[in-house]
């Protein structure tokens, strides 16, 4: 007999993974970016300016899936984006000050689901920590 559904953690992950996005989605939209968008800035946040390559990298997603949400952040004026000096193929993105001030705001985005998940930030840390750990255990190449 198969599993319930309830008891499946791919079940659990994917279920809470789209409540979270619908979360999201009010927040991101009145900053008027996209998740995936909001991806890129947290990463750009993080490390600063990077390449394409190394944002898809960092997101676990192909260079393809980094491109046009990048281009639609430029339009908006949150990235500018540059053409390497030495390889041409590599395209150098970097925030703006608008950029920057619009992942300050962006701060609402975890806040607001601590606020709503009923958990400490504790807490969160620690399941966070946990869904690394299965990530990482499940990406490794043993």
């Amino acid at each position: 007999m198969a599993i319930p559904l309830k008891n499946q953690i791919c079940f659990t992950l994917y279920t809470t993974n789209m409540a979270i996005n619908r979360t999201y989605k009010p927040m991101l939209d009145a900053l008027g970016i996209t998740y995936p968008q909001y991806l890129v800035l947290s990463a750009l946040g993080e490390e600063g300016d990077m390449t394409i390559g190394a944002i898809a990298n960092r997101l676990s997603l192909e260079s393809s899936t980094i491109t046009p949400p990048v281009k639609r952040l430029e339009q908006a004026g949150l990235v500018a984006r540059q053409r390497g000096q030495i390889d041409e193929r590599q395209v150098l993105v970097q925030l703006t000050s608008a950029g920057r001030e619009l992942l300050v705001q962006s701060k609402c985005l975890g806040e607001t689901l601590i606020n709503r998940s009923a958990m400490t930030v504790d807490q969160i840390e620690a399941l966070n920590q946990q869904i690394q750990a299965l990530r990482d255990a499940l990406t490794s190449d043993s």
